[in-house]
């Protein structure tokens, strides 16, 4: 019998979430925690068996075929700041700061109001769902060094700018030139990583999971 296809929610930072709107981040990576899954693989299996479809249930974010929705930094309008989410009435228009959008309804917006959290963001003021193409264990730093893995960086959404000579800059978050640009594009997505995670878990180099997605229509 095939399993439904399940939707769960996944966090973005406002440089991530227009990474993915420019097409620019086709996958994630995040640190393996769930003890289950620590326990096989420090048990001997293979990774490539714990990202089997049967084994879905030790990945918090799915298997091929499910959705991840995004939750990114929301706003409603001004006059609503003291109305909780779960308390608003799933009509009322929605601002994403990440990259100054609207969502409008039956109504608009009259001022933007305070910037909420991801964490809160409910479903339906959503406006990224993602469909899993592929889910896998790797270590972290797992190709450093070697040059075909390039693209699997790149595709965190790095930015590659051409500088002009025939060779190419890489940074993590911003396109405009200045401090910061790097020659390889595993630098760049050190420097994704460890402000959100810490030094200490790239030093570490952990078990991650790797999902691949790409975007579909909500």
């Amino acid at each position: 019998m095939t399993k439904p296809i399940k939707e769960r929610p996944v966090l973005f930072s406002a440089p991530m979430v227009r990474a993915i709107l420019e097409g620019r981040k086709t996958v994630t990576r995040r640190e393996v925690k769930k003890q289950a899954a620590l326990d096989c693989l420090a048990a001997g299996f293979e990774p490539a068996f714990l990202a089997l479809p049967g084994n879905s249930d030790l990945c918090p974010y799915g298997r091929q075929g499910d959705r991840l929705w995004v939750r990114e930094a929301w706003a409603a309008d001004a006059q609503l700041d003291a109305i909780a989410p779960r308390e608003l009435s799933q009509g009322e228009p929605i601002r994403y700061p990440a990259d100054g959008a609207m969502r409008q309804t039956g109504c608009s917006m009259i001022t933007p109001g305070k910037t909420r959290p991801s964490i809160h963001m409910p479903r339906w003021t959503s406006r990224i769902l993602l469909e899993i193409t592929d889910v896998r264990i790797e270590r972290l730093r797992e190709g450093e060094g070697e040059t075909a893995f390039e693209s699997r960086y790149i595709a965190e959404g790095i930015h590659r700018i051409h500088h002009g000579d025939g060779e190419y800059y890489y940074r993590p978050f911003t396109s405009e030139p200045g401090p910061g640009n790097w020659i390889d594009p595993y630098d760049a997505w050190r420097e994704l990583w460890v402000p959100i995670n810490g030094a200490e878990s790239w030093n570490a180099n952990p078990w991650v999971w790797v999902v691949e997605f790409k975007q579909v229509t909500p």
